[in-house]
């Protein structure tokens, strides 16, 4: 038996960290696939478990392998989402959690069209600007 894909997207600020935290405290068994990305980290951010930090020449050489089962460029750096580890716990019967950007949720739905896709809006542009 297959196990569930989920995509949680929207633009940045929106909540979807908060909203995804959330879902794994509740749901017992939620994998959660760690996205890798070109940038710096952020203050706080763990490797590992916030992403897994890379530089562009193996984002690169990932790219070329299909190593990823999504990316996209966003504000200068790559983003992507590793797909060996997505279709082995979704093979085993696994739900699966991704929190990607919008481009990335367009390029899972092609691979994935029978997955949940949440698309998360800010309540307005100004709180969205705030959180900016």
């Amino acid at each position: 038996m297959s196990g569930l894909l989920f995509v949680i997207s929207g633009p940045s600020g929106v909540g979807k960290s908060t909203l995804r935290k959330t879902v794994i405290s509740c749901c017992d068994g939620l994998r959660y696939s760690v996205s890798v990305t070109t940038r710096l980290p952020r203050s706080g951010e763990r490797e590992g478990l916030d992403y897994t930090f890379i530089d562009n020449e193996t984002f690169e050489r990932m790219k070329k392998e299909h190593a990823f089962l999504e990316w996209a460029k966003v504000h200068g750096n790559y983003y992507g989402t590793p797909r060996k580890p997505i279709e082995a716990w979704l093979a085993q019967g696994c739900d699966v959690i991704l929190e990607i950007d919008i481009q990335g949720a367009q390029q899972v739905r092609w691979s994935f069209p029978e997955g949940v896709f949440v698309y998360i809006a800010p309540p307005s542009l100004q709180v969205l600007e705030k959180r900016l």
